[in-house]
């Protein structure tokens, strides 16, 4: 429920504000084709200096005004987050403001063994690690860099013994890794992670999507529910982004982000920051708010507020409603997906 006060920040179309993702860098160790194409995020591209990126003062800060006005669950996000110098120092300071729940961090995987027990201490709550593949090979392919699967999966099950609850994420991606589809589901069904099927999504403009590329989350559903029979689950919360599904006769969890096929901006309950401090209403913006300015200029808290609030009253994005319904009018300037997270 949402006390009185959350109950009026809400948006044209009456979305509450209650989740922010903060993007902490807009650099990454891989160069997965649907994120950070290495042909356009090469060895020359120019990435933020570090004086344009948000200090974890400025985050901590900028926290506390978010939380105050409704919102409590922060996901950390990147580029790949754990990039970030002292990472776990701004995740505590995150995890001590008043009306924060729940602290989550989305990774490639790549360097989290390391920082297990930091993360731990700090306060960090739950991990979502992104996995396409575990085919050595395709595995290699996708992510661009020539990693590989197996320190990330012993990293994921470290993690799991640390006391995280975990979940995968695999972006499905026609004639690619489609193949993959029923290994992983087996694979995390029998190690007790949620693995949660991603549709293909035009975030950006350098991913080069084709809506025929995409594989709708009907049909990889109908794929595993033939082969590992599945029943629906009710979502835990307003605003819950996968659809839920359990293995029959078992506890082991699956869910199906579909923004291409069955959209969910009505329940939309998301703001998002990018790492040098611009506000986006949507995954798919194409314009931004600037917070850092005010910041850095002197702006009290109450003032950043009434940006915020000013923002987010007039939010009316919609943008994946309005792609099923036309999927060659929607070009435009949107975001980099890697300047924002996922």
């Amino acid at each position: 429920m949402i006390n009185n006060k959350k109950s009026n920040i809400l948006d044209s179309f009456q979305r509450p504000l209650r989740d922010l993702r903060i993007s902490v860098t807009d650099r990454c160790n891989f160069r997965c084709s649907y994120c950070m194409p290495a042909e356009i995020f090469g060895p020359d591209f120019e990435f933020l200096p570090r004086n344009k990126l948000l200090s974890f003062e400025e985050l901590e800060r900028l926290v506390k005004i978010f939380a105050n006005i409704g919102v409590e669950k922060i996901r950390i996000t990147g580029g790949e987050p754990l990039l970030r110098k002292q990472l776990p120092d701004l995740i505590h300071q995150i995890s001590q403001v008043n009306g924060i729940k729940d602290i989550a961090l989305t990774t490639n995987g790549s360097l989290l063994k390391k920082f297990i027990p930091d993360l731990k201490n700090a306060g960090l709550n739950r991990i979502t690690v992104s996995i396409d593949s575990l085919n050595h090979q395709r595995f290699q392919k996708m992510n661009g860099m020539g990693f590989d699967v197996e320190p990330i999966l012993e990293a994921i099950d470290l993690a799991h013994e640390a006391g995280f609850p975990i979940k995968i994420n695999m972006v499905v991606k026609k004639g690619i890794n489609e193949q993959d589809i029923l290994p992983m589901a087996k694979y995390f069904k029998n190690k007790g992670y949620t693995l949660r099927f991603i549709e293909f999504m035009d975030v950006g403009n350098s991913n080069g999507w084709k809506l025929d590329e995409v594989i709708p989350s009907k049909q990889i559903l109908d794929l595993i529910h033939k082969e590992m029979p599945l029943e629906p689950i009710k979502a835990n919360y307003f605003g819950e982004v996968a659809k839920r599904y359990k293995y029959k006769g078992s506890n082991a969890e699956i869910g199906f982000i579909s923004s291409v096929t069955q959209a969910f901006c009505s329940s939309c309950t998301r703001a998002r920051l990018s790492a040098e401090g611009f506000l986006y209403t949507c995954l798919f913006a194409n314009k931004s708010h600037d917070l850092r300015t005010p910041i850095r200029e002197g702006a009290t808290d109450k003032e950043i507020e009434k940006i915020i609030l000013n923002v987010w009253n007039k939010r009316d994005d919609r943008y994946s409603e309005i792609r099923l319904k036309d999927t060659k009018g929607l070009n435009r300037n949107k975001v980099e997906m890697s300047h924002i997270g996922g």
